[in-house]
Parts: structure tokens; C-alpha cells; sequence
């Protein structure tokens, strides 16, 4: 249960104790009758609340009761602070109608006239209060936690803690936020007061009241002189700094003093602290003197007072205690509000020749992640540190920044690959460095996180490369925050779950098989919500297992799964060959469950997909209760909500949602999220971590990600998939290209691994790359603006790259339809190498856009997939096979049809023929089969043999990588 909270003069009490059978038990939160047990909480009014102690009391005149003049001094004093908190509460709920202050007392005992003092000040004022009563003798540890469930309570604004001096330990006092500590009694605010820095800090209420009435007795406080008598700690710190700041000498003294009478007679006034009986006699003080009491709190345990005789201190000191409260209030609505950047970049020092890859990232101190996040405006709330280098952001940033205009979209897209690799990742980083480490414009990267297959496989790492990567890189490419493994954990607890299903659905009658499923429990049978959501699905209405017909258990109890029908496989994070298919079942203990299945690659899962493409935790989870897994004998889809594992599969994914953040070599801010497979996925970085960054980087920055392989693929996807779903819409696309790449589309021979570059790709060959200019560059240019998006044309420049053909690309992309090409040297020259890159970006992102789709998601799905043959791949036709031609008709019955389509083709060709370079034309596109990724929302075609499981190749990348046992550094990762 959340803190009650009830306006204007209402107020509750909460009560705990610690000791078994004790009068108030319990754990935090919930209202129980008085007297349970066992981590109870009671919730009380404050009229049964009884109150011992003795109240402040303020006496002037030689210690004479307070006269009526000098009360209504303090009713005036109260009446000003009142109004202008009230005025001041008025304009914070100007601005927000939900904002309500609340004040938390937390207490020893069941006293309530703390509670009754606070509870009339926030009548006149419009404060909410409510109170916490622990056990009289509680613990350390026991304050503590309840501490820290305040300090998590963004409904919180301050917290007094009316406890007894033992327990205000400095374990205690450091455990209460300092924005909520309103009486300032926490080492860190106390140190604010001392230096007299209270932009966030607070003036303890207690002593702005007894200032207030000095101030009020004498208005020429300069000169005067004060004693403070007795007393320690905070509230006497803070009276002798404010007093001294305000022009008045300060004397401190202890009663068993013996100059404490000589002290007396020379002051101006005395402020007797924690006084309890003790007093000052009347033949110490001159007659002009005013003797002032200063109780800093209400002892829980004292004798029963009366209400009518608490002095005006004490509600004056509520007062100002409930102004703290609105100062904290207002402080923490400042604080959700968009912060500028103070980004510090790094400083690069390029060498030439350029360092490997992982000795420049070595070579390179990133920033503490918690100074980054500090940098570019997250609070520390909104940070989940994975050690010193990496911390995952909590999604409650959307919430925080939801009015804050969005940043440029930018995306980063690539001719068709080649064997050569056109750096896409190197420019997305070479760009955000210019971007921010130079041009001083806020800007983001949001890259998707590598699988351990290409990183021990055939490509090694993914973080960028030369001076233009992520660091630290050895962190980015090895299990980062474990997302990958959190996907493989879900996808494989669901595929147990299938087999397991299967197995006890032959073994067990249907009886049987309800017992189980619908158990009893103390002899209570009922359903869990997924299995009544089942029953929804199913037509029956019901929710007393015992009302269930004998049809009705049968239907519920069998998923009846056809064998043949399973789509769901299990998955590793590594190349492994021979996995892709494998036989299961073949213990005597499944008895004679033998099928045959297969292992994909962990970054092919449909969870990874659905990761991607989620843009909150409700809306990842109801995805993965709509993946479909199979079909049953007679036709119809089971989902793992049938399987009633859906919640489980989220509670595995609950971390794994939020993005994390990394850095540049130049200490600007990256988001690595979710890597979904490129061919059968849509082969993009997540929306949420795109959406989080475009509030974090402001209306006038960039957000630049990046598409997998070519714009054909990755950007067609990226476009009709990603952008459907998160409803954003780029401002401009990045269309990477490299010379040899070019070359090899403009007719150049093949190459082979390990095997000597031929000369085409060292010589000067300007007719190659005018063949690739006018072929393969040209078509992605020009599917670019099938969707009206503007296209800068990024040549990745390398050592063998002459000027002439540097120039005569730029020249011709321009000619092709680009708004600006420019030459890129960010791996040798870091961001200062794509300063040109970026103001081109910064310009074409200015301009208007007319962004579209492809395609309605309406059309039918043969003619939608038609339509990206066709506009896309330049195909003639498609030609679809009799199992494809089926499938599609299985998925409109199912009323799947108006999902996007998710081309599994190739990325070496614009056609299904690798070997086919630069751009073919009049070939027909074989689909040999369709399939569906339900939950996370499209059909995928199958054009030509698609693998989800790489091998490993004759010499992977693992033979370089060595652990050093002395230094443990990791040698050859890149």
C-alpha cells in the first residue's frame, strides 16, 4: 500500500513494531486491525494517538509566562509564513494541478501531538501530512529501511524524523535524502548551512522560528549578543551560524559552567537548548533580556499534554517546517524538468599509423558513466550502474521528459555490403563525435549490441573502429549487462515449456492434467490470471474451476500441439553449426517424446525482435504473450500465454528493456540496445532507447542510429517496421560508402579471404567506380526517397583511396540524387575526421521532410510483398511456392494480414543471388515460404535458404584472442 495521503487538514498515522505479539506490529505498508502480528501494519487516526512530552515553550521577561502581546507576536509570525506558503503551493500547482507536498513524520511510539501540531499547519496551508509510528525501541536498521522506502517515494517531499537523540545516529542522519531532510539535520546539509550554500540545502525550522521572534522583539539585531546554553549537534550548529551571519555575536556555555551567570547578565538574549527542567533564574538576567526555550523535538514517551498549552514555537517551528516542505516540493518539480547538456568531451590524440582498434580504446579514460549520465541531464534515480563504464537508464525518464520536443531523427544506412565492410557503425560514431565533441550540438548514438557469434566468429568486434568506436570495447563486445542472455534464458524456458506440455498432454488424462494445472491450496482451487485469460480466449467465461463441464476442462487442459506445426527452437549465442538441427526426447524418461527441432543463434530469437521494437514494460509483455509457437492438430495458433509462461518470459526480459549507457572515445553519450537478427528481423537498435535519447538530446539535437546491412534491407525495414511502431519519423539518412565497395559493384573482380586484394582495389580505377555510382549507389539513393526521406552520402575514406576517386564519388552521388556527399576520416582523425559529414547532416536534417510508407499495411500480404520487390530490389515479379501461396492464406484466416512484411533475403545483392552486384534488374524473386513473428508484429518472408545459425569458419576469430594471466587484459579481440 502506497503512503496514505489525504488532503487539506486529514492527515493518517501509520504504526509499526518489531516485536513479535506486540501491540502494533508490522512492516510498512497495509491497514490491519489493531493487535495482528507478524509484519503488520495498523492504521490509525490521530484522535486515538496519545502524545507524552513537554511542548517547546518561549518565555521573555526573567522566564515570566508568555504575554499576550508576545503571543500574538508569534500568531503574526505564523500568519505571514502561512500566507506566503500558501501562495507559494498556489503557484506550483499552477503549473502542476497533480502536485500536492506531503510531509512524512516519522516517529518512536504512538505520540501523536507531532502529528496534531503539523496536522493544523497543514489545514491553514494545504499540506498533506501522515505519519509513521514505529516500535518505541526500534532499531537502527529498522528506521533505516523505512528510510530508504521514503527516500524511493517520488510522492515525498519531506521527511521530519521525531525520534529520540539515541537513535539519530549518523547511519540514520546519512541514510535520509538530503532534498527530503526539511529539519537539516543530515552531516550534508548541516554542511551547506555552515558555508552558507542553501540552494538546496534547508534552515532548520526550529531555528527560523526562534530568529523569526528575536527578530520580531528587536528589529536592530546587529550588534547584539546571543548565549546558547547546553545542548549539541545540529540544531545549535545552525543557531550559531545564522546568528553569526546575521550580524550578531555568538557565546556558547554549558550549565554546570561556572561563568554561565556572568555569561547571562552580558547577553541580549539566551537560548536555552534541550533545557528540559533546567532554567535560568530570574536574578541572572538584566530585564531586556530575552531567555528563549529551544526543545528541538517532542519526547514520544512523555506525560500526556494538553494541546491548548503548546507554545506558538511550536507551531511556528511547524510552520516553517511545512515552508521547507514546499521548498523541497518545488526543488524536485525543478529537477524533472529538461536539463541542458554540460557535456566535457574527451580529447583525442590521434597516431599515425592508427593503433589497433583495442590499444586506442585502452589508450582512452572514460568518463564515470555516472558523471556522463550527470552531464547530459539524468538524474540518479534514473541510473542502474553496471560497474564504473555502463549503466542501464530506467524508462521513468519518458515519463519525466514526456513534454520535451523531440531531436533530429538521423538514421545510418550502407550501399549493399561487400567482403570489404563499409564501416556503417564507424560512421554513426565518427558523426556523433563531430557532432558534439566539435560542433558542441547535443547528439546520441544508439547502436544495437553485438552477438558473441561474429565477435568469436568471422568478424570480431562491433563497437566502431579506429578512432570512431565505443569504449571500452572489450565491456561493449563481451556479455555487456547480459541482455543477450536474459533473451536466450526466455527463449529457452519457452521451449521447455512446449516439450514439457507436449509430454505430460500424452501422458495424463484430462482430469488429471486440471489437477495439476488447477491445484488446490488449502483445499482452495482457483485459476491464475493467465489461465483465465486462456479461458477468455476460449469462450468460457467462468472463473470457479468447479464449474467447468467435462468439454470445457478438455479444451482448456489441451494445447494439442501439432509436431510438425512447432516453430519455436531454442537458441545459444554462439556459431554452432551443428545445432542447426537436433533430435530431443530421447531419454526413457520422455517416453518416446522423440522429434526433431534446432538451435538458432540467440540474436535471431523473436524475443530479441520483440525487445527492439517494445516501446514500454506492458507493451513488451503483452507481445510475448502473443508469440505464437506452434499450431494445434486442428489448425489453430498456440501462444505462450497458452502455455501460461508469457509472465514469466517478462519477469526474465524486466531489465533487460532498459537501454544502456555507454561513450565515444570523445565522451559522447551511446545507448546500446537489443540486436535483432538482420535478415529474418528488422535488424535495428531498440525504440525505446531511440525515443529516451531523442528527449534527452532536445529539440535541437541528434539521435543517430543505424539500419543492418544494406539501405535495401536494413533501411526498408527500418523505415516500414521500426517506424510504424515507435511512430517516429527520420529528418535525414546517411548512406554509407566505400570506394573498393563501390568498385566491386561497378564490375570489380570477387574477392577471397586470405587471399592477396587484386590491383582493381589498390590502383586508381575511376571507371569501377563510376559503374558502382551508377548501379548499386544510385538504386539505394533512390529507395531513399521512396520514402521522402533526404540522403547524405558518407565515403568511408581509406589509405588506398585516391583524390580523384574521393571526388569523382562525391561528385557523382550528388548527380544521383543525394542532398550533399561528403569525404569521411573519422577512423584515423576521430570526430574531427567527420566534421564535414556532420554540417552536412545538420543542414539536410533543417529541411522539410515528407515522410511515407512503402506501403498500407492493409494491402494484402502477397501484393505488399510484391511491392518491396519490385520498388526496392528492382525485381520484375515474385514467384511464390505452393507451401508460401499456403501460408499466406493460413495467416489472413488468422487475421494476421495486416502485419508488415519482413524480407528474409540476402544482404550480399539487391537480388536473392549473392553473387549479383551493383543493381539487377528483370530477375523474378523466388518467396519459398512465409512465416510469422506474431508478438513482435510481422510476416517474414523466406527468399532462397535462410540460416539462423552461423558456423564458425576455418580459422575463427577466437585464434586471436588470448587472456594476459598477469594484467588480465584481453589480447586480439580487434
Amino acid at each position: 500500500m502506497k503512503l496514505a495521503t489525504i488532503r487539506s487538514v486529514c492527515c493518517s498515522v501509520r504504526v509499526r513494531a518489531s516485536r513479535p505479539g506486540s501491540r502494533f506490529s508490522g512492516m510498512s505498508r497495509g491497514c490491519l486491525p489493531v493487535g495482528t502480528t507478524n509484519s503488520r501494519l495498523t492504521l490509525r487516526t490521530a484522535s486515538t494517538v496519545t502524545s507524552r512530552g513537554t511542548s517547546p515553550t518561549l518565555t521573555a521577561n526573567f522566564g515570566k509566562p508568555f504575554k499576550e502581546d508576545e503571543w500574538s507576536e508569534c500568531s503574526r509570525s505564523v500568519g505571514e509564513v502561512v500566507q506566503s506558503t500558501k501562495e507559494a503551493i498556489a503557484t506550483l500547482q499552477r503549473g502542476s494541478p497533480d502536485i500536492q507536498p506531503l510531509l512524512v513524520i516519522l516517529q518512536a511510539g504512538e505520540n501523536g501531538t507531532m502529528l496534531e501540531i503539523n496536522k493544523k499547519v497543514a489545514g491553514k496551508i494545504g499540506l498533506n501530512v501522515t505519519q509513521i509510528c514505529l516500535a518505541k525501541n526500534c532499531s537502527e536498521d529498522e528506521i533505516i529501511e523505512e528510510l530508504l522506502k521514503l527516500n524511493d517515494d517520488p510522492k515525498v517531499h519531506g521527511v521530519f524524523l521525531h525520534l529520540p537523540p539515541a537513535s539519530l545516529t549518523s547511519r540514520v542522519l546519512n541514510a535520509l535524502k538530503p532534498e527530503k531532510d526539511v529539519d537539516c539535520i543530515s552531516n550534508l546539509n548541516i554542511g551547506r548551512l555552515v558555508r552558507g550554500d542553501m540552494s538546496k540545502g534547508f534552515v532548520p525550522p526550529m531555528a527560523s522560528a526562534v530568529l523569526d521572534l528575536l527578530g520580531k522583539h528587536d528589529a536592530s539585531l546587529k550588534g547584539k549578543s546571543v548565549l546558547l546554553v547546553g545542548g549539541q549537534g545540529p540544531l545549535r550548529l545552525a543557531l550559531q551560524c545564522l546568528i553569526e551571519r546575521s550580524g550578531m555575536t555568538v557565546q556558547t556555555n554549558h550549565w554546570n559552567s561556572n561563568s554561565l551567570k556572568t555569561q547571562v547578565l552580558q547577553a541580549d538574549a539566551v537560548f536555552l537548548l534541550s533545557a528540559g527542567n533546567m532554567d535560568i533564574p530570574p536574578s541572572w538576567a538584566r530585564p531586556e533580556t530575552v531567555i528563549i526555550h529551544c526543545e528541538s523535538a517532542l519526547e514520544p514517551d512523555d506525560d500526556l499534554i494538553d494541546m491548548s498549552s503548546i507554545s506558538g514555537l511550536a507551531y511556528l517551528t511547524a510552520v516553517y517546517r511545512a515552508q521547507n516542505v514546499t521548498h523541497g516540493c518545488s526543488r524536485w518539480l525543478q529537477e524533472q524538468q529538461y536539463r541542458p547538456w554540460n557535456l566535457r568531451s574527451c580529447k583525442l590524440q590521434p597516431l599515425n599509423p592508427v593503433p589497433t582498434d583495442i590499444e586506442i580504446s585502452r589508450a582512452q579514460t572514460p568518463k564515470p558513466v555516472a558523471q556522463l549520465a550527470e552531464e547530459i541531464g539524468l538524474l540518479p534515480e534514473e541510473l542502474e550502474a553496471y560497474g564504473r563504464n555502463k549503466a542501464k537508464v530506467q524508462l521513468s525518464l519518458l515519463d519525466r521528459l514526456h513534454s520535451q520536443p523531440d531531436g533530429k531523427y538521423v538514421l545510418v544506412a550502407g550501399i549493399t555490403p561487400t567482403p570489404f565492410g563499409e564501416g556503417k557503425t564507424t560512421v554513426t560514431v565518427g558523426l556523433v563525435q563531430a557532432l558534439s565533441a566539435h560542433l558542441k550540438l547535443n547528439s546520441f548514438a544508439c547502436l544495437r549490441q553485438p552477438s558473441q557469434g561474429p565477435t568469436f566468429g568471422v568478424k570480431g568486434g562491433a563497437a566502431g573502429g579506429g578512432y570512431a568506436q565505443v569504449i571500452p570495447m572489450e565491456e561493449f563486445n563481451l556479455h555487456l549487462t547480459g541482455d543477450i542472455h536474459a533473451i536466450t534464458a526466455a527463449n529457452n524456458l519457452l521451449a521447455a515449456a512446449i516439450d514439457a506440455r507436449m509430454l505430460h498432454e500424452a501422458t495424463q488424462s484430462d482430469k488429471s492434467l486440471f489437477n495439476r494445472l488447477v491445484p488446490s491450496v488449502y483445499g482452495v482451487r482457483k485459476f491464475s490470471p493467465i489461465q483465465i485469460s486462456r479461458l477468455r480466449r476460449l469462450g468460457i467465461n467462468k472463473t470457479d474451476p468447479a464449474s467447468l463441464t467435462p468439454e470445457e476442462v478438455s479444451s482448456f487442459v489441451r494445447l494439442d500441439f501439432d509436431r510438425s506445426q512447432i516453430t519455436w527452437q531454442r537458441v545459444v549465442d554462439t556459431n554452432d553449426r551443428f545445432l542447426r538441427k537436433i533430435t530431443v526426447g530421447q531419454a526413457s524418461t520422455e517416453k518416446g517424446q522423440i522429434r526433431e527441432t534446432g538451435f538458432d543463434i540467440a540474436v535471431a530469437s523473436e524475443i530479441m525482435a520483440i525487445l527492439a521494437l517494445a516501446d514500454s514494460l506492458k507493451d513488451m509483455k503483452n507481445r510475448l504473450a502473443r508469440m505464437v509457437v506452434g499450431s494445434s492438430r486442428s489448425g489453430e495458433p498456440v501462444t505462450a500465454e497458452d502455455l501460461g509462461v508469457s509472465g514469466a518470459l517478462a519477469v526474465l526480459m524486466k531489465d533487460a528493456i532498459k537501454p544502456t549507457l555507454m561513450q565515444t572515445l570523445e565522451g559522447t553519450p551511446v545507448f546500446v540496445h537489443a540486436g535483432p537478427f538482420a535478415n529474418i528481423a528488422h535488424g535495428s537498435s531498440s525504440v525505446l532507447a531511440d525515443k529516451l535519447a531523442l528527449k534527452l538530446v532536445g529539440r535541437d539535437g541528434y539521435v543517430v542510429t543505424e539500419a543492418g546491412f544494406g539501405a535495401d534491407i536494413g533501411m526498408e525495414k527500418f523505415f516500414n517496421i521500426k517506424c510504424r511502431a515507435s511512430g517516429l519519423r527520420p529528418n535525414v539518412m546517411v548512406l554509407v560508402a566505400t570506394v573498393r565497395a563501390l568498385k566491386m559493384h561497378g564490375g570489380g573482380p570477387n574477392v577471397s579471404a586470405g587471399a592477396p586484394l587484386p590491383k582493381e582495389y589498390i590502383d586508381e580505377n575511376l571507371s569501377l567506380v563510376a559503374g558502382g555510382c551508377h548501379s548499386n549507389l544510385k538504386k539505394q539513393i533512390q529507395n531513399a526517397h521512396l520514402f521522402g526521406v533526404p540522403v547524405v552520402v558518407a565515403l568511408n575514406v581509406f589509405k588506398t583511396d585516391t583524390q580523384a576517386e574521393i571526388d569523382l564519388v562525391c561528385q557523382l552521388a550528388k548527380e544521383c540524387g543525394a542532398s550533399d556527399a561528403v569525404p569521411c576520416r573519422h577512423w584515423s582523425q576521430g570526430g574531427r575526421g567527420s566534421l564535414e559529414l556532420a554540417m552536412a547532416v545538420k543542414e539536410a536534417a533543417g529541411r522539410p521532410t515528407n515522410f511515407q510508407f512503402l506501403y498500407n499495411t492493409e494491402m494484402p500480404i502477397l501484393e505488399k510483398i510484391r511491392t518491396i520487390a519490385q520498388k526496392v530490389y528492382g525485381a520484375e515479379d515474385i514467384d511464390l511456392s505452393p507451401e508460401a501461396s499456403s501460408k499466406i492464406d493460413y495467416y489472413n484466416q488468422q487475421g494476421y494480414g495486416s502485419l508488415p512484411i519482413c524480407m528474409a533475403k540476402t544482404h550480399l545483392s539487391l537480388s536473392h543471388m549473392p553473387d549479383k552486384k551493383g543493381a539487377p534488374t528483370g530477375f523474378v524473386l523466388p518467396i519459398r515460404d512465409v512465416r510469422a513473428s506474431v508478438g513482435a508484429g510481422f510476416i517474414f518472408p523466406l527468399v532462397g535458404t535462410m540460416s539462423t545459425m552461423p558456423g564458425l569458419p576455418t580459422r575463427p576469430c577466437f585464434y586471436d584472442i588470448d587472456l594476459d594471466p598477469e594484467t588480465e587484459e584481453i589480447i586480439g579481440l580487434f
